[in-house]
């Protein structure tokens, strides 16, 4: 069994209108004759479901990001891992992956959360979480 939550990191800033949260994974299992589960390289494809913080409108259909995908900010004010515009309120919200937090969970983890990744949102928040096999 697997279980996945997203709490928020407890850091939350005020840029320009939107706020910058960043939210951590959690991930619990039962490892039984499995070393330790991890993200398979910079290509690995974190499926979520968001939602906006602005109307609360959710996506419905799985979303991926990348540590290899990158795209600029307006502004200048950087980049993210994927920039999305709202459906419902036409708001541009962003995510980025946090490469030095992403850690293993490992077999001494087992039944236990641990925090595997964080990321760094504005205007969006991950609600859900699939582990899916790469193609």
């Amino acid at each position: 069994a697997v279980v996945i939550t997203f709490p928020t990191a407890g850091r939350k800033l005020i840029c320009g209108e939107s706020k910058m949260v960043k939210f951590g994974l959690q991930f619990k299992a039962t490892l039984e004759h499995i070393s330790k589960v991890r993200p398979d390289g910079e290509d690995f494809r974190w499926f979520l479901k968001l939602k906006c913080q602005n109307c609360g409108e959710i996506s419905d259909k799985w979303q991926y990001i990348t540590l290899m995908s990158s795209t600029p900010l307006k502004g200048g004010r950087g980049s993210a891992s994927m920039i999305q515009k709202c459906k419902l309120c036409s708001r541009e919200n962003s995510i980025d992956i946090l490469k030095d937090t992403i850690k293993p969970y490992n077999a001494e983890d087992s039944e236990k959360f641990k925090t595997i990744v964080h990321f760094e949102c504005r205007g969006l928040e991950p609600v859900d979480f699939q582990p899916q096999k790469q193609k």
